[in-house]
């Protein structure tokens, strides 16, 4: 048995939204509203990062048209004692996509901890 750090991208929705900032804020701001309403404050959420195509420095993951924006959030979960890397992140998927009906989640690392490393 073994504690892992799981990562997730979330595709998350935002109407009715005029600059990239505001859809940043709304979008953590309805995620985190929607995790401790289902008791997952231990969720830790986050905007994601793009790594530009032309030169590659990382910017804000959030694209606004027509006052609607895509924003990619950045999900991340302790998991305590599972099986393996991939039993952690069947049990990440499950806290978290039970808390966030029909938000498309994908696993974008998976680390596990030293047990030495927090004595």
């Amino acid at each position: 048995m073994a504690d892992y750090l799981v990562a997730m991208e979330a595709a998350w929705l935002v109407r009715d939204v005029e600059s990239i900032d505001d859809a940043i804020g709304v979008a953590v701001s309805e995620a985190g509203k929607r995790l401790n309403d289902e008791d997952k404050s231990y969720v830790e959420v986050d905007v994601g990062a793009t790594g530009c195509p032309a030169c590659g420095e990382p910017f804000d993951s959030a694209f606004v048209a027509a006052g609607t924006a895509l924003v990619g959030l950045v999900l991340e979960i302790e998991v305590f004692n599972a099986d393996g890397r991939e039993h952690a992140q069947r049990i990440a998927k499950s806290e978290v996509g039970g808390a966030l009906r029909d938000v498309p989640l994908d696993i974008v690392e998976t680390i596990e901890h030293d047990a030495e490393e927090e004595s």
